[in-house]
């Protein structure tokens, strides 16, 4: 069983609903998911982990949130090479960059050598409708395909 690692910063709850539908899913393609939020993680402790996925909300006009500046700031020292690494969150679309604290990952994590996924998950607010929910899992799904191929697969979700 591969140990998958989901950590996330989330304020009001939503990029942890979206954790909690990702992990769901890949547990049902036989993945050992644990969770944990941002700011109690160091970049040490995460490489025990086969898969990562990293999810944040976005503050202000493109921000990351205070739980995940000092998380962001050790990755600039971190060798992730071989780790497969994926990267969500949520955000809204009344602010002029909408989830930019997903590309801000997306783009650290990619500095570490790792092999980053690189279809983004973006979703508004909470995953409350059928679309979204159904966006979360789609995610889940490749990722775990992309884990398990040595290709990539598309997927076209944001």
């Amino acid at each position: 069983m591969k140990k998958t690692l989901i950590i996330y910063a989330s304020m009001s709850g939503n990029t942890e609903d979206i954790a909690k539908l990702i992990g769901k899913r890949l547990q049902e393609d036989e993945m050992d998911v644990t969770y944990e939020e941002m700011d109690v993680c160091d970049s040490e402790s995460i490489k025990e982990y086969d898969y990562i996925l990293a999810g944040s909300y976005t503050w202000g006009d493109g921000d990351l949130p205070y739980e995940a500046e000092d998380f962001y700031e050790e990755l600039s020292d971190a060798d992730f090479t071989g780790k497969k690494i994926g990267c969500f969150g949520s955000g809204d679309h009344s602010y002029p960059k909408f989830c930019e604290a997903v590309d801000i990952l997306h783009g650290r994590f990619t500095e570490t050598g790792a092999d980053v996924f690189t279809d983004l998950l973006k979703i508004e607010g909470s995953p409350e409708t059928d679309e979204d929910i159904s966006e979360c899992i789609r995610f889940a799904e490749v990722f775990s395909k992309w884990c398990a191929k040595s290709g990539r697969v598309a997927l076209n979700v944001t």
